[in-house]
């Protein structure tokens, strides 16, 4: 980790975090399933824990790392406001953390963006602003009503009280379920990946990155060395299709065991499974963490026998279900 991430984001920060969130985030259960363990164990025997994101509030991790940036700012930042631009997750977690501290919220959403999602920013009280499904045009976009506003902007991922907030997931998860010898959580911008990469550090626990491979930067940038960004992403996780930031870079590269691709087929194969094996409706963006850690690259190696996953989310269009 260069010296300069380690200055604006520490494992002592996570753990400031939590105490922050206490009272406000949910205490997501770690589940277990034994029909997904059999299935994990083909070389030696596992045990595979899922931290439930899924069922935090807004239905995804993101409400801990927004919650927790807001709760950092001064009275006056608060009385003008926050603004972010977000495909999802993070628009209606920092709707959401607005609303809990009285503040308003400005919101750049693409007109791609799931209507679930979008409709679940306008019920927490946020002010939807349109823009183009570019990310010259959600950071435009937000950059006019800040000038216009006087709000204080809130990156989905490249914010230290973000990266930190997101962190306590898997905080929770090593208490919850102990002696974990890997993490695995989804990679898209890196908020959550960094903040696994503080815990597993700290503790010694091993993490990997799981990336889909129609959006793999995060993979290409790690082999290279240097940030690749994303050109023409495509993939069915919506959640994951951002590049790395300045601030989320340096933990996949010093931090992160490796970064695991796997196709959509894969994804869209497990997310049905696991609906139907453990009853819990987990988002694309979470399901590709549960593909990685089924495949051959996690399973491959042997000292990887208790292996916690990071359900992001579970946000779902309904009526659009891929398979």
């Amino acid at each position: 980790m260069t010296e300069s991430v380690e200055r604006v984001v520490t494992y002592h920060d996570v753990v400031a975090a939590s105490e922050r969130l206490f009272g406000q985030a949910h205490l997501t259960p770690t589940i277990s399933c034994k029909t997904l363990n059999k299935r994990a164990s083909q070389l030696v025997p596992r045990e595979l824990f899922f931290k439930c994101e899924n069922l935090q509030r807004v239905g995804a991790f993101k409400f801990r790392g927004a919650f927790n940036a807001v709760s950092q700012l001064s009275q006056g930042q608060l009385q003008c406001g926050v603004v972010t631009h977000s495909s999802g997750n993070h628009a209606q977690a920092l709707a959401l953390a607005a609303s809990l501290h009285d503040v308003p919220a400005w919101i750049v959403m693409p007109t791609s963006a799931p209507a679930i999602k979008r409709n679940a920013v306008i019920g927490y009280g946020a002010t939807v602003v349109d823009c183009e499904p570019t990310l010259a045009a959600r950071e435009s976009t937000a950059d006019r009503v800040q000038s216009e506003t006087g709000a204080t902007f809130i990156h989905p991922f490249n914010n230290p009280h973000v990266i930190a907030g997101q962190g306590t997931a898997a905080l929770e998860m090593i208490y919850q379920a102990s002696g974990l010898d890997l993490i695995i959580a989804p990679v898209g911008g890196g908020g959550l990946i960094s903040g696994t990469a503080l815990v597993g550090e700290y503790h010694g626990i091993d993490i990997v990155a799981a990336e889909p491979s129609g959006a793999d930067d995060a993979a290409r940038s790690k082999a290279a060395g240097k940030i690749l960004p994303l050109t023409g992403p495509n993939s069915i996780a919506d959640g994951l299709l951002t590049s790395l930031g300045e601030l989320t870079w340096p933990f996949v590269r010093d931090h992160v065991k490796q970064v695991v691709t796997v196709e959509d087929s894969a994804t869209i194969e497990v997310m049905q499974y696991f609906w139907e094996r453990t009853k819990q409706i987990i988002e694309p963006s979470a399901a590709v963490a549960v593909a990685v850690a089924l495949s051959n690259e996690v399973l491959s190696n042997p000292r990887w026998r208790r292996i916690g996953v990071i359900l992001s989310g579970g946000n779902v269009d309904l009526q659009r279900l891929p398979w």
